[in-house]
């Protein structure tokens, strides 16, 4: 047991607590029992302390020897062995600042310990002085955001080259299978069930093309910045050196901004990639309906794979269930779209107030995409099959054939005969045929 106390008062720690005062203040201002922090957020925050470190003792500005231990420290984060320690709610005030103090006590009791002190001796290594030297939420924060953003954009990336794979191994399986195309769900021309999916493959490559791209902007970090971007408190040799040491450490080409005081107060640049996501999630609804739509016991033009009972009280009944799933993921990625949105308009000069809120929905939209566009590839795509009887039937008993006699009939006269035959297609067709010039 220890006590930590400030000029707010003071608090007990167990000793298997590792984080301090702020945080635990932060945990019990905050209690919404939602969720908590983001943890792959609370990594690139832990490899911004760890590049830090790494760069205090390239300059040669460790004169304590305490670099050493905190990198170790660190690391131990990133394997994944401090996890219950980060408990900070994902929704907080102060712009990301408690989550900031949440690793900065976490890495600095962590290294307390290893080097044989009690956690809370802050006057050998303090979470302030030593572990966010020449740092600020407001550059640690956003940057680590951008690297999570990147680290994750290419994940969805990579999966959604496969799902665009997938459906265009479909268009090529489905190819000599015509039907009906619809417009406004009533029957319009002939189509092959091929060239659907193969429409479906190209919207989901501009997706691809459009979250490759984006990642240039995210590269545009303001580390180094501090408070507003003004760089005060930090180092010249810190600010210079931390970039390089950043970019080896996460494998990303970030860059300071020419301009970091931008990169602090504005932020839509997350608006941005929030909106490209929002455009996957508009794509991902519209073929699960359409897939939906064709599964329906009233067209039946392609059986998707059963995966679970579909109800509790009707026998029998199996519902399209992965696009059901699918398209609640692009809804809820559409009302994160808003809450950025609106998060991002809503800073004040030279710092956003609300860049928690901003993390978390950009961040849970890009984990929900990543998941739901790998099943449904796996449980949907793949496994869906046609049913080209059905096609055939469909379009037989249907007036899309008739478009093609328009330009040598004219829409009038060939409008005039469907109207006469209605109750009759193959009739229809005969007359057609015979009213056509030698």
């Amino acid at each position: 047991m220890r006590i930590e106390s400030d000029k707010l008062g003071q608090m007990e720690f167990s000793d298997k607590e590792l984080y301090g005062l702020q945080t635990k203040r932060a945990y019990e201002n905050f209690k919404l029992d939602h969720k908590a922090t983001n943890l792959n957020l609370i990594y690139s925050i832990v490899k911004i302390k760890k590049a830090a470190a790494m760069t205090y003792i390239n300059i040669g500005a460790d004169k304590k020897g305490i670099y050493p231990p905190i990198i170790n420290a660190c690391d131990l984060i990133l394997a994944g062995e401090a996890n219950e320690q980060f408990i900070t709610q994902s929704l907080q005030g102060g712009a990301g600042t408690s989550t900031n103090m949440n690793v900065n006590e976490v890495i600095a009791n962590l290294t307390l310990k290893a080097l044989g002190h009690p956690p809370g001796s802050y006057d050998i290594i303090h979470p302030l002085d030593d572990v966010n030297r020449g740092q600020s939420t407001n550059d640690v924060y956003p940057t680590a955001l951008r690297i999570t953003a990147i680290e994750t954009l290419r994940i969805l990336s990579i999966e959604c080259a496969k799902l665009q794979e997938a459906l265009q191994k479909k268009e090529n399986e489905y190819d000599s299978i015509k039907k009906v195309g619809r417009t406004e769900l009533m029957d319009a021309v002939p189509v092959t069930l091929g060239s659907e999916f193969g429409a479906y493959a190209q919207a989901i490559a501009r997706d691809r093309w459009r979250l490759y791209k984006v990642e240039e902007r995210l590269r545009q970090v303001n580390i180094g910045g501090t408070a507003i971007g003004t760089g005060t408190n930090a180092d010249k040799q810190y600010r210079f050196g931390i970039i390089e040491v950043l970019r080896d450490l996460t494998g990303i080409g970030l860059a300071v901004s020419e301009y970091p005081l931008d990169i602090t107060q504005n932020n839509d640049v997350f608006v941005e990639v929030s909106g490209l996501l929002k455009a996957l999630a508009v794509n991902l609804m519209k073929v699960s309906g359409d897939l939906r739509l064709m599964n329906s016991n009233a067209i039946g033009e392609i059986r998707l794979k059963p995966m679970q009972l579909g109800s509790t009280i009707m026998p029998g009944k199996i519902n399209p269930v992965i696009p059901e799933m699918v398209t609640q993921v692009a809804m809820r990625v559409m009302a994160n779209d808003y809450a950025i949105t609106t998060a991002s308009a809503l800073g004040e000069f030279e710092l956003n107030a609300f860049l928690p809120l901003i993390a978390d929905s950009l961040l849970e939209s890009l984990e929900l995409l990543v998941n739901a566009v790998k099943l449904f590839r796996e449980k949907c795509i793949d496994l869906t099959q046609p049913n080209p009887v059905r096609c055939d039937v469909l379009l037989n008993s249907s007036f899309a054939f008739a478009t093609e006699y328009t330009a040598k009939l004219g829409y009038e006269t060939v409008s005039r005969v469907l109207e006469q035959y209605k109750e009759d297609k193959e009739r229809a067709k005969q007359i057609l045929d015979n009213m056509l010039p030698n």
